[in-house]
């Protein structure tokens, strides 16, 4: 108890810290654990004797994993190396972690691949082999997060201007084919605060053709409940729903 009270210690300061600093694991964050948690629970919930749970069950992990690998890249490519340049060291834990989680994301892969091939009757072993698999990367994730959005914020808010970490952030996004931005989108838009959510927004209406902001909109809309959806079409402006419920 002592430690973890050292521990919680630490995380206030450096929530603090970050006040009004620009924190570019917030949103992806929020929409990995969103999608790691769902997927998992979609895994627990899968009837081995219904094909169509299954497939849908594999789906859902071989999509994860795809995203999960396609987020270990972009941090490799971009941020790690912004840690190294001016913090030396930072990072060796973490890209350490993304090497094993390449090899996890591999074996997940193909355990869902595998998954939809066997006969009903090897499928609930199967399933629930991948459940338990699934729940330590999950776990393994999280205490991986932490330790970006603590220890690398922490080092990034030290050595770096907000304009010089939004440049960096802006880089990695143009490398983001638009079907990963959507799903990405479709993750993260409904887990952040509202604030957060109008940012995002905000920025996509400023800098997106106006055909993918209103077809960003339309999904948002059906994701967010009425009080947060009547938040963020006050922020944008939007004339209110008539008839809406937002209490």
């Amino acid at each position: 108890m002592q430690s973890h009270a050292i521990e919680m210690a630490h995380v206030a300061a450096t929530a603090r810290t970050g006040l009004g600093r620009f924190n570019m694991y917030a949103g992806i964050h929020k929409a990995l654990r969103a999608f790691m948690a769902d997927t998992l629970l979609t895994v627990g919930r899968a009837d081995p004797s219904d094909a169509a749970d299954v497939n849908h069950a594999a789906a859902r992990v071989g999509e994860l994993m795809d995203l999960c690998a396609s987020h270990v890249a972009h941090e490799n490519n971009f941020v790690h190396p912004a840690l190294e340049a001016r913090c030396p060291g930072v990072c060796g834990p973490v890209a350490q972690d993304h090497e094993g989680h390449l090899h996890v994301i591999a074996h997940l892969r193909d355990a869902a691949l595998s998954l939809v091939k066997l006969e009903a009757g090897e499928r609930e072993a199967a399933l629930q082999a991948l459940y338990l698999a699934l729940a330590l990367f999950v776990a393994d994730n999280h205490q991986h997060m932490h330790a970006e959005e603590t220890v690398h914020n922490a080092a990034l808010w030290a050595a770096y201007s907000d304009a010089e970490l939004i440049g960096i952030h802006d880089a990695l996004l143009a490398t983001i084919a638009p079907v990963e931005m959507m799903l990405v989108m479709r993750w993260m838009l409904p887990q952040l605060s509202a604030p957060e959510r109008l940012g995002v927004m905000q920025g996509m209406r400023a800098g997106a053709p106006a055909p993918v902001f209103e077809g960003m909109l339309t999904t948002i809309q059906g994701l967010l409940i009425p009080r947060d959806w009547a938040k963020l079409a006050r922020g944008l402006g939007l004339p209110p729903v008539p008839g809406l419920v937002t209490v």
